[in-house]
């Protein structure tokens, strides 16, 4: 068997996240994939905090969502999150927000890569954090 690792989180859905049309704006899945993925590095003992005091950022490089049911408000919410690719220069993470039938929702993708805090500048996920690296390939999706 595979040794690949999802986590979950469930999301609080709120009223002032709906649309007009009482189902949960589009825009806030984005929020929905961010806690997935902090929650995902923080089941692995890692932390986007500990990585920007050592001076790096891991800003989104590109984000693709698929839209295939809506979540209304009252609704229970939980977004899984594992590793797609993880290449050195760029992760990207893989998501599914489902609901409380765990119904597919919405399904998406984020790409990060690594940047020096002080310029901006692109830096290797492998060489600036070695260990996480490895961790990621060990348990990304095969």
């Amino acid at each position: 068997m595979e040794n690949y690792f999802i986590s979950t989180r469930e999301i609080q859905l709120y009223y002032a996240d709906t649309d007009m049309m009482g189902v949960i704006y589009h825009a806030n899945y984005l929020k929905f994939f961010e806690l997935g993925r902090t929650g995902f590095i923080e089941d692995l003992g890692y932390s986007y905090l500990a990585m920007e005091e050592s001076g790096y950022f891991a800003p989104v490089y590109d984000v693709q969502a698929t839209y295939k049911k809506p979540l209304r408000y009252g609704d229970r919410g939980f977004v899984q999150t594992w590793v797609e690719l993880n290449d050195g220069i760029k992760t990207v993470y893989g998501y599914k927000v489902v609901n409380g039938d765990d119904e597919i929702c919405v399904e998406g993708k984020t790409t990060h890569i690594i940047v020096k805090k002080d310029n901006f500048r692109p830096t290797s996920f492998k060489k600036a954090f070695p260990e996480w690296f490895l961790k990621y390939e060990a348990i990304k999706i095969k």
